[in-house]
């Protein structure tokens, strides 16, 4: 089990993310993940849960590079320090889930204000204590951040370069129908991943975040939120619309590949080749926890294990 002080220092740095910008709540939300990783699987081998830790731990060292730089008002360091001890008040936590209200009507920022309110909700309900209003305020302005902020960008090859997604047209597809419910969007998703997975597509946060979008609208509804759960489905689904209009570059960039190894093993964390490019030191632990979420939604089990092979190629 990994120790419970990852995910105080994952609030605490969730709840300053809004001194740097939108993006430093990575740093936060990866050690909520890689906690939560080991809450949702108790039984899981101590050699695994060392190997998240000691991710978790070169994140705390400042080496993600969504880290707030040397001119930033606040440093690596004091990103994780605690805050001033105040009373708790579980009510507090309504209030992140009102600022996303505020915004999860579209894919903002591929989804991180969904992503990051999420684990932060997460986290929050399950351990209640952690409640307080300094790191409850951090964490609503963070969220209150990504308002009328856009999907993102993606490249589109030489010929076309990088396009903000405000400016990309999308078209009916009768063979890609909005989705009617949670288990609709997960299975779509599974599906999305096990069939492009080994393609090179680079932009609106990639397969890691059409899957972690999705992981934390089920995440909302299991912890109470339902409501806007449902609200956030048709800006998940524009997400992948948006991502579904992207080129194979692999001839441009190369191929994806996936890890020799699963990363549900302890010889995956130890082996010695961990890929950290693309971001991947951060993206690779909220992506293991929310693939997890995810997969408990889709009943084949057939599938489930195709997924986690797929699963390798973003590891």
């Amino acid at each position: 089990m990994i120790d419970l002080d990852y995910l105080a220092k994952g609030l605490n740095s969730l709840a300053r993310a809004y001194h740097v910008n939108t993006m430093a709540g990575h740093l936060g939300a990866a050690l909520i993940a890689g906690y939560c990783i080991t809450e949702n699987f108790p039984n899981l081998d101590e050699k695994v849960c060392a190997g998240i830790e000691a991710e978790l731990d070169r994140i705390i060292r400042g080496q993600s590079v969504f880290g707030p730089k040397k001119s930033a008002s606040v440093s690596v360091d004091e990103m994780f320090e605690p805050f001033p001890k105040q009373r708790s008040q579980e009510n507090l936590i309504d209030g992140i889930a009102d600022a996303l209200a505020n915004n999860i009507d579209q894919t903002r920022q591929s989804g991180h204000n969904v992503i990051f309110a999420s684990i932060a909700v997460r986290a929050l309900k399950r351990h209640p204590e952690f409640a307080t209003p300094a790191i409850t305020d951090g964490i609503r302005k963070l969220i209150a951040g990504f308002n009328g902020v856009t999907p993102g960008v993606a490249y589109y090859g030489k010929e076309r370069g990088r396009i903000d997604g405000r400016k990309v047209a999308l078209s009916e597809d009768d063979t890609f129908p909005p989705y009617t419910d949670l288990q609709t969007m997960a299975t779509t998703v599974l599906d999305t991943l096990i069939q492009h997975a080994p393609e090179r597509r680079q932009g609106f946060g990639g397969l890691w975040h059409v899957i972690n979008h999705a992981a934390a609208l089920v995440e909302l509804a299991h912890n109470g939120y339902r409501e806007p759960a449902v609200t956030g489905l048709a800006a998940h689904y524009q997400h992948l619309q948006l991502w579904k209009t992207l080129p194979n570059i692999a001839d441009e960039l190369g191929a994806e590949t996936p890890t020799k190894y699963d990363p549900r093993l302890p010889v995956y964390w130890q082996s010695g080749d961990l890929r950290r490019d693309r971001a991947r030191l951060t993206h690779r632990i909220k992506t293991l926890y929310g693939f997890n979420t995810l997969v408990n939604l889709v009943e084949n089990p057939a599938k489930r294990e195709q997924g986690y092979d797929k699963l390798r190629y973003l590891m």
